[in-house]
């Protein structure tokens, strides 16, 4: 039997020898269903769950809504992006914040129902942001970055009626509820699963949706697939033209681009920059900078030879960055190196001064307690594929100096673990993007002591000050940029992570359109069309 791109939306499956397979094209099959490929792992549909991965997030951006959301933007290339300065409306109908910023009532749509028919009330809501505060991890901490941090904090008067008290103004506040995180669930059927050891429902939601979102889950097989169905009720934006979608797990990405270019699939989504480069000759590839987004490399403070600040500024001078660039990234994104150095804007991320100079390396290696250099591991995640051709440049630049680097692989499951969780990498790579488009956001999880993207565990005691402040300071404050300038003065100086490049995510596509760009580098399939835009 043969199945052609019908069967599979019809079905929700995919036969395993499907890429070897001749299906019927594209324009075949029906104009309101498509299919995405990914590499990536779906490995939760509940982003507050501890251990849900970042492919994941996908799940609460099609399938609830949040308060707010962000407006579009065309880029300079013409292709689609969110944008950071435009707050719509999404379950919200109006907002209002009161003159001392510290109230904020939101008016909910009153025809908003779940996608079991029942409506959305303000209860739904606050019970939705006292799990998100409450059960701790990631989104906790997301959620304590816009200043949500406890359940008195929300209160719903009556059913069309939510209101959130802060305890301090902030310009992040608002943009917070926007992302991913904060997403509204049916409250009623959450709690008829919830259980005393389990008074979130985390397991019930683990495996099912439960939304009021443009999609709902009706197919998940692990490792495999997710089978977006459009819930036809949904009233927080334009109704999706696409009645199904389907996201297809494919790791090898010679079988992601087989399938693309024969039509069988019309989008390959976050492909690598050597497969983007490759097809853009072909199809349409979208390639966009990811705002706030920086591939590092980084030196953790935790072991001893990088405690050595002459160790630290040696690398950073001894780097290939120009190499990098080109063979890991194929020269897709921005280049962050060759700077001035002056510092005169709050621009980020930004070039730094350093290049790639190894006389001068080899004289901070010679100032440093390491003259004859050391040994240690330069730490790579074997599913992010940029990493492995830069940990060979690096490692053949650093034995230049004296730093002795053996490869240590980490299979792309353990990765967060060893370097988020534990921090206990030496040397390694690390790719944080903050989704909010503010330096002190990046800061706040970048380079505050323990937060999770400090892989580094790095602590200045001004940097925790400038972070603290400047987190809820307005962008146009006259204190603003001085702080701003000089925490990038501390980092650039201390060196805990050493950028190298802003990375782009590559989006392929053969027979689909509106395709849009989201800070969280996840497929929004409520823009999706069915024709190339």
């Amino acid at each position: 039997m043969r199945l052609s791109r019908r069967d599979i939306l019809k079905t929700g499956m995919m036969s395993a020898a499907l890429p070897f397979a001749r299906v019927l094209p594209a324009s075949a099959a029906p104009r309101d269903a498509l299919v995405a490929v990914s590499a990536q792992t779906i490995n939760s549909l509940d982003l507050h769950r501890t251990g849900t991965n970042r492919a994941s997030y996908a799940i609460a951006v099609n399938c609830y809504d949040r308060l707010l959301t962000f407006g579009s933007k065309t880029l300079a290339d013409g292709s689609l992006s969110y944008d950071f300065t435009k707050l719509e409306p999404e379950l919200a109908e109006s907002w209002e914040v009161s003159p001392d910023g510290l109230t904020v009532t939101f008016r909910l749509r009153p025809n908003a129902t779940f996608q079991d028919g029942s409506p959305v009330t303000s209860a739904d809501v606050k019970w939705s942001f006292d799990r998100a505060v409450s059960v701790g991890g990631f989104a906790t901490t997301q959620m304590k970055a816009g200043g949500f941090s406890r359940p008195d904090q929300f209160s719903a008067p009556d059913d069309m009626t939510f209101v959130v008290t802060l305890d301090r103004a902030s310009k992040l506040s608002l943009p917070d509820l926007a992302v991913p995180v904060p997403f509204i669930i049916n409250s009623t059927l959450a709690k008829s699963h919830a259980t005393e050891a389990d008074p979130w429902a985390m397991e019930y939601l683990h495996q099912n949706t439960i939304g009021s979102g443009a999609f709902k889950v009706t197919r998940w097989d692990q490792g495999q697939q997710v089978v977006y169905e459009r819930f036809d009720g949904w009233v927080g934006g334009p109704l999706p033209a696409m009645r199904r979608v389907v996201l297809r797990e494919v790791p090898a990405t010679a079988t992601q681009r087989a399938l693309l270019e024969r039509g069988d699939v019309q989008i390959a989504f976050d492909l690598p920059d050597k497969d983007a480069s490759e097809l853009a000759e072909k199809l349409t590839v979208y390639s966009t900078p990811v705002e706030n987004c920086i591939n590092c490399l980084c030196m953790n403070f935790s072991f001893e030879p990088f405690q050595d600040a002459n160790v630290r500024k040696a690398v950073a001078w001894a780097v290939p960055y120009e190499a990098i660039f080109q063979t890991a990234a194929y020269g897709r994104g921005l280049p962050l190196w060759g700077g001035e150095a002056e510092i005169t804007d709050t621009a980020w991320p930004r070039k730094t001064p350093y290049s790639t100079d190894l006389a001068k390396a080899r004289e901070l290696m010679a100032q440093s307690n390491y003259p004859e250099g050391f040994e240690t591991t330069l730490s790579i995640a074997t599913d992010l594929l940029w990493m492995e051709p830069a940990a060979i440049l690096v490692q053949e630049a650093m034995a230049q100096i004296g730093i002795r680097c053996t490869i240590d692989k980490i299979p792309g499951a353990n990765w967060r673990t060893a370097s988020l969780v534990d921090k206990r990498l030496p040397f390694h790579f690390e790719n944080f993007g903050g989704w909010l488009n503010t330096p002190d956001y990046y800061f706040f999880w970048a380079y505050q002591d323990g937060h999770l993207f400090n892989s580094s565990n790095y602590r200045n005691e001004e940097i925790e000050t400038l972070t603290n402040e400047t987190l809820d300071m307005a962008m146009d404050d006259p204190d603003y940029a001085p702080k701003i300038k000089r925490m990038f003065e501390i980092v650039l100086d201390e060196l805990p992570r050493i950028p190298l490049y802003q990375p782009a995510l590559n989006v392929a596509v053969n027979g689909a359109g509106g395709y849009e760009f989201w800070f969280h580098r996840m497929l929004d399939a409520r823009s999706l069309t069915g024709g190339e835009a």
